[in-house]
């Protein structure tokens, strides 16, 4: 793979970058605040007039679905040109939305443009890459355990015209936003076929849905998440049109993987970006305070975690652009060792950098002073979110068991 980026990439880096000093990183506490005040008046969730703002900025300068490789509605980037900019929108918690760029949309977009049907594109895409609503991916169960997908029980038969669904979601993230308008929901359509892997289908469920009914939002670590959110969803004998499956019965493993490779990469990305940021915030706080006589900065230990830090990032950077690599020239499913390989080890590498940061900031570390106490419980929750690590390990050993008979 080529190493430097091009022409194209470092000149959207600097205007993503210009972007993210003038209006993302000041907005981060007016976005705060009023999600604080709107949940202070009983409802976190809806959307912010700062977000809505910056999206209008951002697109206003063509800053815009950066993401879509291989498509006329995306901005024409490769994964590997798009690295780097997901990287620097990753490095604030409300980066990636301002773009149009965010989790799960990115993957629910790319699902709609790869398998999706005119009528489909022109119904639910199109809203979406114009930012006008948001939409989630309800995949995960509490009742089995869905890191082995061919465990998820919930039900889609067909009924003449319709499909007819059942069953029991939970972590599907975005769901209590009330921009979120729609849901790709995976289940069995065909529990008895002796393929494990042709059983399961995806299919458009509206969230006003009758039927459709969100039970709980999730906390993670006691946050809520505000305004967007993770759902526990109930759904009760859900009636849609046949015409909302994707790409036909049977084939929710063949989209799972087409949806997962960039979804898994685009977190990757992302979570650099929080690292670099940690990394930063370590550096200035430790030059800033004095300890035994000398900047914390100058202490023995401090320079060796900084020096680590460094060297983690940019291995867990390298391995990113090489999936992307992969994922450009070969396809994703060649590329699916290097996908899992950096859905290990990047968000990993983030927690303890961030760990080392929260450590050389003291106790305000953990305070909402600084960005990292919310750093920490997302990265976290990655070494979970579109697998477990245990899982991708497993893949990772097995593949390279095969290379030596």
């Amino acid at each position: 793979m080529q190493f430097g980026y091009s022409e194209k990439t470092r000149a959207l880096q600097e205007r993503v970058t210009a972007f993210m000093e003038a209006h993302v990183y000041p907005a981060e506490v007016p976005f705060a605040d009023e999600v604080r005040a709107n949940r202070k008046a009983g409802n976190p969730w809806q959307a912010t007039k700062v977000m809505e703002s910056l999206k209008e900025k951002a697109r206003a300068q063509g800053l815009w679905n950066l993401f879509l490789p291989a498509s006329a509605l995306g901005a024409g980037l490769t994964n590997l040109e798009y690295a780097p900019l997901c990287e620097i929108m990753g490095r604030s918690e409300i980066g990636p939305e301002s773009f149009n760029c965010n989790a799960p949309d990115t993957g629910n977009m790319e699902v709609l443009e790869r398998y999706g049907t005119p009528e489909q594109k022109k119904q639910w895409l199109e809203p979406l890459l114009a930012g006008k609503i948001r939409s989630a991916f309800a995949m995960t169960e509490p009742a089995v355990a869905s890191s082995d997908a061919t465990n998820i029980a919930s039900s889609i038969v067909r009924d003449g015209n319709d499909y007819v669904i059942n069953g029991r979601k939970w972590w599907t993230t975005g769901a209590p936003d009330p921009r979120c308008k729609i849901l790709i929901f995976m289940g069995k359509s065909d529990p008895t076929n002796a393929n494990r892997h042709q059983q399961q289908s995806m299919i458009l469920v509206p969230m006003d849905a009758p039927g459709v009914k969100i039970v709980r939002a999730l906390p993670v670590f006691g946050d809520d998440d505000a305004p967007h959110g993770h759902g526990e969803i109930d759904f009760k004998d859900v009636r849609v049109p046949a015409t909302n499956m994707l790409l036909g019965e049977g084939r929710g493993f063949e989209i799972a993987q087409g949806r997962l490779g960039p979804g898994r990469i685009h977190h990757c990305m992302r979570v650099i970006g929080v690292a670099e940021r940690a990394l930063e915030v370590m550096c200035r706080r430790t030059k800033a305070r004095v300890a035994f006589g000398k900047p914390i900065s100058e202490q023995t230990v401090t320079l060796e975690r900084i020096a680590n830090a460094r060297i983690l990032i940019d291995q867990a950077r390298l391995l990113v652009l090489n999936a992307a690599w992969m994922m450009d020239t070969a396809g994703n499913k060649v590329a699916r060792k290097e996908i899992a390989m950096i859905k290990v080890a990047a968000p990993n590498m983030a927690l303890t950098v961030i760990d080392w940061a929260i450590q050389a900031c003291g106790a305000a570390g953990v305070s909402e002073d600084f960005p990292l106490a919310a750093m920490y419980a997302k990265a976290r929750t990655l070494r979970l979110a579109d697998g477990p690590d245990e899982v991708h390990r497993n893949q990772i050993g097995k593949l390279e068991l095969a290379r030596h008979g």
